[in-house]
């Protein structure tokens, strides 16, 4: 099983948020969290609980698994590309 990326997953909630054109406070409004703990799931810095990964995603029109499968593959670019220098 791959360890999920924090920090990977935060940026990819954060590129949704924005798409769908929310605040950090709107999306902390929809999925019942303070707008700083958003902040900090953005930034990688908070471990979430599968719970907490549901409401976001269901904030976000988006489900949980897709969420974590848009993680993986963001993963997968990346270590393909050895950190953003093509191999």
């Amino acid at each position: 099983m791959t360890e999920i990326s924090f920090k990977k997953l935060g940026t990819l909630i954060k590129k949704r948020r924005l798409s769908l054109g929310l605040s950090q406070e709107e999306l902390g409004e929809r999925a019942g969290l303070h707008r700083t703990y958003i902040c900090d799931v953005e930034q990688g810095t908070r471990n979430l609980s599968l719970g907490t990964l549901q409401r976001l995603a269901r904030a976000l029109d988006i489900s949980s698994s897709q969420m974590l499968r848009d993680t993986e593959e963001s993963d997968e670019i990346f270590r393909k590309t050895a950190g953003g220098i093509p191999v």
